[in-house]
């Protein structure tokens, strides 16, 4: 260091330590100093620290002396004071440098000095505080008023909270203090979990239409639509605790009573519901505007897959040898957006999420893969001649589907992820000795996808390392639907039984049973949707003993809402929530004097 730099160090010093002493002086009481000091002892470590610091700064400005230890007495101090006035003895190299480390690190161990006190414009702070969690932001709220003020500004906290996912679509503006916000999602959260491990909540069983068979069902967000065999399409709302669902019309005759087709797909998203018929019917509705159809559309032969996109108002559908795609124009009129000519019949076929304004799908027909884009004609994503598709799913950069192995050469049975822009393998998993029956890659966590097979087990996948991170065994007669999130998987088997998995602590927590296969599953944090739908779609003797014989065959729906503070198993059948003011009842084949008090 030159003498110019020598000079200015020391006036700063000397500047930053007077105003220390100064605070310190005014923060005393004046009573304090008039109280007898008792002479054993020691001074507090701010004034041994300050005085301390003075002899270090003296030391290396003149170049001489050793930085003073950490519990050093007055007189050496003083001592120290007054050799780093006289000239300097002698320089070493490097030694200024290990004076000005000891100098710092000394100053963030003090209190006396005005170190957090810095003065930042705000707005310089509030950048420098986004990156630190909630856990580091009630750590620098401690520190001193300044930075209390920092750390508890209202953009940190909105901004944690669309980090964490609560109130999504929220604006800062609709809530006044967001860190109290935040405790409440927070505790909310912490609510939810519990009582989806105890299995404590309310569940419900969706009213069933009597003499009608289950088909087919799909929910999404709380609203779920379900087929029967009746050719009946109903919805239902489970977010307002309304289960008596609206018939959603068709266009068939009315004096063919008992003559409609089977409903053979559904689908619905937060707009649009969706029905594909037996004989090659597709209606569509929309579900803010009424009960009736907007389009209809007719295929020459039965409809063999259906999809709906979740973001917008594409559908996908596959008959015979054709894929095609329907979309609104901009003036609403539906119209076909895509037609596709494939080889073999279809068996899977999904819409592929986020993909702008040309919509993609993928398809799976036999052992032959498609990637199906508006804009262009099919072009074949995998085929391995003999090795034919038993699932799919797909993301928005990935699809995934597994692959039954036969041959000579039998490798075992896989899951391949596909990359749909480089539109090449970028993951081989598992190696089972049954067929992969589902998989979901759309739900689950980043790098993590979740997959059931028939040999019983519910495998989590690492991505990142293409292993296998855990394996359990959870159905007797094969896993038929299947679910993950952050922490717990939720799987359905071929036997009617629905598993819920701690996953991180590879434990069940809870089943439940009923008679026929899990065909599907949904849920989110408060909720879980669940069908079991039968395998047969004839009621036998319907006319004999009509409740019992009709509710062993007909199929079930469940919904479970887990942000009431209610055990599941005392939870009260849809019939005993009536109100005295209701007129309509369920079918329940019994004898009711009056109805039953709200719960």
């Amino acid at each position: 260091m030159d003498d110019h730099s020598l000079d200015e160090f020391r006036r700063r010093w000397q500047e930053e330590l007077a105003q220390a002493q100064a605070l310190r002086k005014r923060r005393r009481p004046e009573a304090a100093e008039r109280r007898p000091r008792r002479p054993e002892v020691p001074p507090v470590r701010g004034e041994q620290q300050a005085s301390g610091y003075l002899a270090l700064a003296q030391g290396l400005l003149e170049g001489a002396g050793r930085p003073p230890a950490a519990r050093a007495t007055r007189a050496e101090r003083q001592e120290a004071a007054s050799r780093s006035r006289s000239p300097p003895a002698r320089e070493a190299a490097g030694g200024g440098e290990q004076l000005v480390d000891q100098l710092i690190r000394d100053l963030n161990e003090m209190d006396d000095v005005p170190f957090f006190d810095i003065q930042l414009p705000y707005e310089l702070a509030i950048n420098i505080f986004q990156y630190l969690d909630r856990k580091e932001l009630g750590r620098c709220a401690q520190v001193s008023k300044m930075w209390k003020v920092i750390a508890e500004d209202e953009v940190l906290w909105y901004r944690l909270c669309q980090q964490e996912g609560h109130l999504p679509e929220s604006s800062i503006s609709d809530y006044s203090c967001w860190k109290l916000i935040f405790q409440e999602c927070r505790a909310k959260e912490h609510m939810l979990r519990t009582n989806w491990k105890n299995r404590k909540g309310a569940v419900s069983e969706l009213e069933h239409i009597p003499d009608a068979v289950l088909c087919d069902v799909h929910s999404h967000d709380g609203v779920v639509i379900a087929g029967y065999t009746s050719g009946d399409v109903r919805v239902w709302d489970t977010r307002t605790w309304d289960y008596i669902a609206p018939f959603l019309e068709s266009e068939y005759e009315e004096d063919e009573p008992g003559m409609q087709p089977y409903v053979s797909f559904v689908r619905i998203n937060s707009s649009l519901a969706v029905a594909a018929y037996e004989d090659g019917f597709l209606n569509i509705w929309d579900l803010r505007t009424g009960k009736y159809p907007i389009h209809r559309f007719e295929h020459d032969a039965r409809i063999q897959a259906l999809a709906l996109s979740q973001e917008d108002a594409t559908v996908a559908t596959a008959s015979a040898f054709d894929v095609v795609m329907l979309c609104p124009n901009e003036e609403g009129y539906w119209q076909i957006t895509a037609e596709f000519e494939v080889q073999k019949l279809v068996d899977y076929l999904e819409i592929v999420p986020d993909t702008g304004r040309y919509p993609v799908a993928v398809a799976t027909a036999g052992d032959l893969v498609y990637l199906l884009k508006a804009e262009d004609s099919a072009r074949t994503l995998h085929y391995v001649y003999g090795q034919p598709v038993t699932c799919l799913d797909v993301s928005a950069s990935q699809a995934a589907f597994g692959v039954k192995s036969l041959g000579w050469v039998y490798e075992g049975n896989k899951i391949l992820v596909y990359s749909l822009e480089a539109e090449r393998c970028v993951s081989k998993l598992g190696n089972a000795l049954g067929d992969f029956t589902c998989v979901n890659l759309r739900d689950s966590p980043p790098n993590l996808m979740v997959s059931g097979n028939m040999d019983r087990r519910v495998r989590l996948h690492d991505l990142r390392t293409d292993t296998i991170a855990l394996s359990v065994s959870a159905h007797q007669l094969g896993v038929s639907a299947v679910q993950m999130d952050d922490w717990k998987i939720v799987s359905g088997g071929e036997e009617g039984l629905v598993s819920v998995w701690d996953y991180r602590m590879n434990q069940k927590l809870w089943e439940v049973h009923s008679r026929h296969p899990v065909r599907h599953i949904s849920f989110n944090s408060h909720s879980l949707i669940t069908a079991n739908v039968p395998y047969e779609r004839v009621v036998c003797n319907a006319d004999l003993d009509r409740f019992t014989t009709h509710r062993r065959h007909r199929g079930l729906i469940q919904a479970y809402e887990f942000a009431v503070d209610q055990l599941a198993f005392q939870s009260t059948v849809p019939i005993c929530r009536s109100s005295y003011d209701t007129t309509v009842g369920c079918n329940y084949d019994l004898a009711l004097a009056f109805p039953y008090d709200s719960i």
